[in-house]
């Protein structure tokens, strides 16, 4: 297998390493095989994104929407958070998820009241028909994940967890919650 710094045809060669070789035909004197890595992640961020987002749409919610569904549900009973405590488990500014909140409210699929034990203190919780609707999101969500998994051969997929969960390890703090 040829490594990166191996020339190859011009046609054979993805986005990122053609945007690499013009680098370093331009900039020989910089290591440009980061973009290897960084590059084609940044690349499939957003290739996987859009793929998630078809499935969010056919529910008709957004991927944000879909987030704090999913937080909610992931709550168990009675499936409710405080929206700061949303905020921070789908890491959005509190104005976007007033935002969300609202929508979710207005179609809904949420409820918002005051905390029994702080009256100035709202409660985020599902309602049935927001319950029932990311069940079903979520399932068709994880077979839409499998089915971009199942691109990756053999044990591709299990290498690559243990590579990023390293990696991210070494990046983020670890989730205090």
């Amino acid at each position: 297998m040829p490594d990166s710094t191996t020339p190859h045809p011009p046609h054979s060669l993805d986005h990122v390493a053609r945007i690499q070789a013009e680098w370093a035909r331009e900039r020989p004197d910089i290591d440009v095989r980061p973009q290897g890595v960084i590059g084609r992640l940044h690349r499939l961020a957003g290739l996987l994104t859009e793929e998630l987002c078809v499935v969010y749409r056919r529910f008709g919610l957004s991927e944000g929407e879909f987030d704090v569904l999913a937080a909610l549900r992931r709550a168990a009973e009675p499936f409710e958070r405080a929206p700061g405590e949303l905020a921070t488990h789908t890491m959005v500014t509190s104005g976007a998820m007033t935002k969300r909140i609202d929508r979710l409210e207005r179609a809904g699929l949420v409820t918002r009241r005051r905390a029994a034990d702080d009256g100035r203190a709202r409660v985020v919780a599902l309602t049935a028909a927001g319950r029932d609707l990311i069940d079903r999101a979520f399932a068709e969500h994880m077979r839409n994940e499998r089915r971009l998994l199942d691109t990756l051969a053999g044990d591709e997929a299990a290498a690559l967890e243990s590579l990023l969960t390293a990696w991210l390890g070494r990046l983020e703090p670890p989730w205090e919650g």
